[in-house]
């Protein structure tokens, strides 16, 4: 039956299968695991009914792309989600096919929305809820942290603290706060 609702397309009625090259397609876009088409199925019938449409900040908690629904709401608040090239409000409505770019810890994610979503999902699922082109992270050892100091070298000395800050980028400005 979750097969059957799957080869559906939005240009059918609901529950009518597709005909043609697409419907060959779909078991290859399936998970083969069994769990995972488990959790699929319950996920779309949790999901929306057919012509309704899902909130952005809960579609991008939903499929994992921030860790709570608030910061996905602060994402948008703050300009950093951006729905076919418009930055959005929390509320805005995602339909299937939209692309969906969110800036988040310093790296741009650009998705194209697949299957609309309310409720958060595992990994597995919800990578098959949109489809990735966002580019590459960024190496792990061009992002190491900066200062490390070896474990049980002691407290750092004036100096070790003005170069440990200038290596964050604190850029102290010399003196005490206080002045004195």
């Amino acid at each position: 039956m979750a097969a059957e609702h799957a080869d559906t397309d939005a240009t059918n009625p609901p529950g009518t299968p597709v005909t043609g090259a697409g419907s060959e397609a779909a078991p290859s876009t399936r998970a083969e695991d069994p769990a995972v088409a488990a959790a699929v199925a319950a996920a779309e019938a949790a999901g929306p009914q057919h012509g309704e449409t899902v909130r952005v900040d809960s579609w991008i908690w939903s499929v994992r792309l921030v860790k709570t629904r608030s910061v996905g709401s602060a994402a948008c608040k703050g300009g950093h989600v951006r729905v076919n090239g418009d930055r959005v409000k929390p509320a805005h409505s995602l339909r299937v096919g939209d692309e969906v770019r969110l800036v988040h810890e310093g790296r741009e994610r650009i998705v194209f929305v697949k299957r609309l979503i309310r409720k958060r999902v595992g990994a597995p699922v919800a990578a098959q809820c949109y489809i990735d082109n966002s580019p590459p992270p960024p190496p792990r050892e061009a992002i190491a942290p900066a200062g490390i100091r070896d474990r049980g070298t002691g407290r750092p000395t004036k100096r070790d603290r003005r170069e440990l800050e200038r290596l964050r980028g604190l850029g102290g400005l010399g003196g005490a706060p206080g002045g004195h």
